[in-house]
């Protein structure tokens, strides 16, 4: 199987190769770890091995900033084409790549949005499900009018910290999007965008058919714990997140006496050999470094 390159060499040697097509893959640690920058690196190997740059999809909803595209246009030369949040949604444009090819898609602007469940009362719940059911029709646009056109990676972010994974509205959203957008058949894609008029773009749907196999998704999932250790050891729960993905990447701070450094470890990678060892890094002004 033709494995997909993160774009760090090291990385890709403790992975047996690369990431695995088809898949899904979880990289956790702590905000400020250094997650960011290696789901950019991910999606900008695309143009270099699959002739298309990856897409990145930007779930924060309390209006901080993930840096995406300054960190694009600093260390890869990469100037993110930003599609508006809550454009309207005219489904033949995916068709014209000029109008459909976007870089990124942050879909909520809300600074102070609460991210869980129990945190809302029956308004503010009823208010998130209908502003999400909103959302929905310029998502499933902005991934399957990148993946008619050639992309085959995608990046998620902005997946803040709950207590339980249940309860976050974030991953309740990228349940959606994953088994409803990246794990499933063009043509069905196709039906929920166009709808009644899907019958009408059905030689154009043909002709632009793509193997969802083929699509590697990374997430980004921001974590309570911030050292190495407590992440190598966090419990995975029956349904958690971590236990469906195939691959499990952990950005961690590590002490040795009185030296604070970073190391990465792949704590899971199903169907493929894997590295073991705990890898030092470091964030300089080029980007991240493995040891």
């Amino acid at each position: 199987m033709k494995r997909l390159e993160t774009g760090y060499a090291r990385l890709d040697q403790m992975l047996g190769g690369g990431l695995l097509p088809g898949t899904l893959t979880v990289v956790m640690g702590a905000t400020g770890i250094g997650k960011t920058q290696l789901g950019l690196s991910f999606a900008n190997q695309g143009k270099h091995q699959e002739g298309e740059s990856g897409i990145l999809f930007d779930l924060t909803a309390r209006g901080d900033s993930q840096s995406h595209q300054d960190y694009a246009a600093r260390l890869y030369d990469w100037h993110l084409r930003v599609e508006p949040a809550g454009m309207q949604v005219h489904p033949e444009r995916v068709w014209d790549r000029e109008s459909s090819r976007k870089d990124a898609l942050h879909l909520f602007r809300h600074r102070g949005r609460r991210v869980t469940a129990s945190d809302m009362d029956e308004d503010q719940w009823r208010e998130w499900k209908y502003e999400q059911a909103k959302k929905l029709d310029q998502t499933i646009a902005f991934f399957y009018g990148n993946f008619v056109h050639g992309v085959r990676r995608c990046v998620i972010d902005g997946v803040e910290p709950t207590e339980r994974a249940s309860d976050s509205i974030q991953l309740e959203m990228f349940e959606y999007v994953y088994h409803q957008i990246l794990r499933k058949e063009h043509d069905w894609v196709a039906r929920d965008l166009f709808r009644v008029g899907f019958r009408g773009n059905a030689d154009r749907v043909e002709q632009h058919r793509y193997d969802y196999n083929q699509i590697g998704c990374v997430l980004l999932y921001t974590s309570h714990e911030v050292m190495l250790d407590d992440l190598i050891t966090r419990p995975i729960e029956s349904g958690d997140l971590l236990s469906n993905a195939n691959t499990i990447i952990l950005m961690g701070k590590t002490r040795n006496g009185n030296k604070m450094g970073r190391a990465i470890h792949v704590a899971k990678h199903r169907g493929s050999a894997c590295d073991d060892s705990i890898v030092p890094f470091a964030i300089t002004e080029e980007g991240m470094t493995l040891a």
